[in-house]
């Protein structure tokens, strides 16, 4: 081969890769957003949270922002909330040594009896609980450690295993909380 056909081939095996996949990308643009590796489905919009939108007990001196919460919202604390909690508690701790990352809260305009002492307690403003009533009641969501509701759980169905998959990845690529 002459030297032009070498700058020629050397040439091309370097820009028709990045031009193929410009043109699958703009041509196909679906191709990247239709499957996720997480199991809880994103929040979207994101609902962001101020300090005013959850009102914390006064038993606990804790604040939502940098750390992760796992918040679950219902009216009223029955059997079906206390298996939730019950999972969550797991969850935090089968984090291991990411446990500190993460907290857990229950945010209930209701009454929560039987309720363990580690578990944060919170009543929601009504801008909130009326963002939050878009999705059925009784359901898990993670809080970012920036106050932005992401991802949430239908906890009928709730696979603790893919829970803490979602969180150690999260917990992998936050370099916040």
């Amino acid at each position: 081969m002459n030297s032009k056909k070498e700058l020629w081939v050397l040439l091309a095996s370097f820009v028709l890769p990045i031009a193929f996949g410009t043109a699958f990308f703009y041509l196909s643009p679906t191709s990247f957003t239709q499957s996720t590796v997480n199991y809880g489905e994103f929040v979207n919009p994101v609902i962001s949270t101020t300090e005013e939108d959850i009102i914390l007990d006064e038993v606990h001196d804790a604040s939502l922002q940098g750390i992760w919460t796992l918040t679950y919202v219902t009216d009223q604390c029955e059997q079906s909330c206390l298996k939730t909690l019950e999972d969550m508690k797991t969850i935090r701790i089968l984090t291991n040594e990411n446990m500190r990352r993460i907290q857990n809260l229950l945010l209930t305009n209701g009454k929560a009896n039987n309720i363990d002492s580690q578990m944060l307690l919170a009543r929601g403003s009504s801008a909130l609980m009326k963002k939050l009533n878009s999705f059925p009641n009784n359901h898990l969501f993670l809080i970012d450690p920036l106050g932005n509701i992401m991802l949430h759980y239908n906890p009928e169905g709730l696979v603790i295993k893919q829970v803490i998959k979602d969180l150690k990845r999260l917990f992998k690529l936050s370099r916040i909380g």
